[in-house]
């Protein structure tokens, strides 16, 4: 557990700037008044997302004593995406169920009203089950790429 007490450390906090964000979204009315605006603002998670990766890396850089190489790098940053994947279950459950309890049915009126899913396939694809599944799987893709990255910017020999 020692050997990865910085990656559990980043995850955890990834997951607190998670659930300030969707804090942040449902204060904006992204979540309801604004819901139509959602698919597009919510990308701008990325940014705090990325800043906490070069964070996480630099602290990993400083733990290896300054060097660090880009395999030590990417696999700090897949950790903590496995972290934050095994945490986004609880995010989504917390999410949905205390925080913004109205997202699933304002997201499943809204795409039918717009005509992009039936009724049927809203209801199907709206879930907190389908987004849990979602928010696992991207959080390790997504967590892959970025950690990819950010590690050849953050890497010293």
């Amino acid at each position: 557990m020692k050997k990865i007490a910085i990656e559990l450390k980043w995850g955890v906090i990834f997951f607190a700037v998670m659930l300030l964000w969707m804090a942040f979204e449902k204060m904006i009315g992204l979540h309801d008044e604004r819901i139509d605006r959602h698919h597009i603002l919510t990308n701008f998670f990325a940014i705090p997302a990325i800043l906490v990766y070069v964070l996480a890396l630099i602290d990993k850089r400083k733990s290896l004593g300054g060097r660090m190489t880009w395999s030590e790098g990417f696999l700090s940053g897949l950790i903590i995406a496995v972290v934050v994947s095994l945490l986004s279950p609880v995010g989504q459950y917390l999410t949905h169920e205390f925080m913004s309890p109205e997202y699933f049915p304002n997201v499943i009126a809204l795409s039918v009203e717009q005509g992009k899913l039936t009724q049927e396939q809203a209801e199907t694809y709206f879930t907190l089950s389908n987004y849990i599944k979602q928010s696992m799987i991207g959080a390790v893709f997504m967590g892959g790429i970025t950690s990819s990255i950010v590690a050849l910017i953050v890497k010293k020999k």
